[in-house]
């Protein structure tokens, strides 16, 4: 009887272990979150051994802190020990601000997909329909099959910063605003006087803030001393002032999730789109002016002030306006240039050399004559 007992424990125990390997591993796991105000609606699935994708379960939540520790849960009962379970969110406003920081802070992987990303590609999926269901579901399936950046809780510092300067500048554009209005009513017969006296005393608070708002900026700055050092430095470029600056530190979080060049340039907008075809097709490149508009706008200023007083800027300029004619176009290359300038002193470390294309240049004409030429030609 005893050992009738032990045989039957031994097939089963080897039952189980053959059942254990056949069972499929999750190759990845994703939780798509479509966000709205008040509502927060869910999609789990996986990538199987198979590189199929499983849609497990949809979801509801509420949009706070109760919300959040409920769908933590939820994902944790659905989900296996075979992978980590990403979180895709789509960047709506700010709705997704507080659960993409409670979701870090809980030490989970954290994705954020802009939604011009996340509609091109739910047009290549089948799915027609565009509910917040569909919408979570996409999101989910947009995780497991790319390879998606994973975010990074930005440095309260740039985020203060941001805040302030887009402030900043909005203050700057209403009392531009303000100012044409008084001069269009002192010049009119038909405006009255309480108008008038109306719009000075808006202008004169707008003022006001303004010149707050720069004193809490230097107090951010200055509270940092490895910042103040930083914004010191991009200020010895010809055409960078500290307002600029600090505009730029703040729209890039200081240059934190900024891997290379090309890439910021790309999200500042000042990238050149082709679009060619054949024989028939070939359209005129533009810059894409798809990325950050506070950012590509805080340049436009600089570079109308470094193609006057920076010497490799004035070159740049008027090599291009003499090949094509177009100021617009002359002047984008410029904005492009000097963003890259404030990337490389910011990620180097080092003081900006007014000299440098200079040096450049004299080294490589030092080079055997070739190999001079071929580098003159890059």
């Amino acid at each position: 009887m005893a050992i009738a007992c032990i045989t039957t424990a031994r097939k089963d125990h080897k039952r189980s272990i053959f059942n254990i390997l056949l069972m499929e591993k999750n190759l990845k796991q994703c939780a798509g979150i479509d966000c709205s105000k008040d509502e927060l609606v869910v999609s789990f699935g996986v990538l199987t051994e198979e590189l199929s994708t499983e849609l497990k379960a949809t979801r509801c939540f509420t949009n706070n802190l109760k919300g959040f520790s409920s769908l933590l849960a939820w994902a944790e009962k659905l989900s296996t020990k075979d992978s980590e379970v990403l979180f895709v969110l789509e960047a709506t406003g700010v709705y997704h601000e507080a659960l993409s920081v409670f979701l870090i802070d809980h030490g989970k992987s954290v994705s954020i997909v802009l939604p011009n990303r996340a509609s091109a590609f739910q047009k290549t999926l089948v799915c027609k329909t565009i509910t917040d269901k569909t919408a979570s579901e996409n999101l989910c399936i947009m995780g497991l099959q790319r390879k998606l950046d994973l975010w990074q809780k930005p440095d309260e510092v740039f985020t203060l910063l941001r805040s302030l300067s887009r402030e900043r500048n909005q203050l700057i554009k209403e009392r531009t605003q303000i100012t044409n209005q008084l001069h269009a009513g002192q010049h009119s017969v038909f405006t009255s006087e309480a108008i008038l006296q109306r719009a000075r005393q808006r202008l004169q608070l707008i003022q006001e803030q303004i010149k707050q708002i720069e004193q809490q900026i230097k107090e951010v700055v200055q509270s940092s001393s490895a910042l103040k050092v930083k914004v010191t430095k991009l200020c010895t470029i010809k055409g960078i002032a500290w307002s600029t600056a600090v505009s730029i530190i703040a729209e890039t979080q200081g240059f934190t999730l900024i891997k290379n060049r090309k890439q910021l340039a790309s999200y500042a907008g000042l990238d050149v789109l082709e679009h060619s075809s054949g024989t028939s097709v070939k359209k005129t490149a533009h810059l894409s002016r798809r990325g950050n508009k506070h950012l590509r706008k805080s340049m436009y200023m600089p570079s109308l002030t470094a193609i006057v007083y920076n010497a490799s800027m004035k070159e740049l300029y008027l090599r291009l306006l003499s090949k094509h004619g177009i100021k617009m176009k002359a002047l984008a290359a410029v904005q492009r240039k000097l963003l890259l300038l404030v990337y490389t002193l910011w990620k180097s470390g080092q003081d900006y050399d007014p000299l440098y294309e200079n040096n450049k240049t004299s080294k490589l004409l030092e080079q055997p004559e070739k190999t001079a030429l071929n580098e003159l030609a890059l």
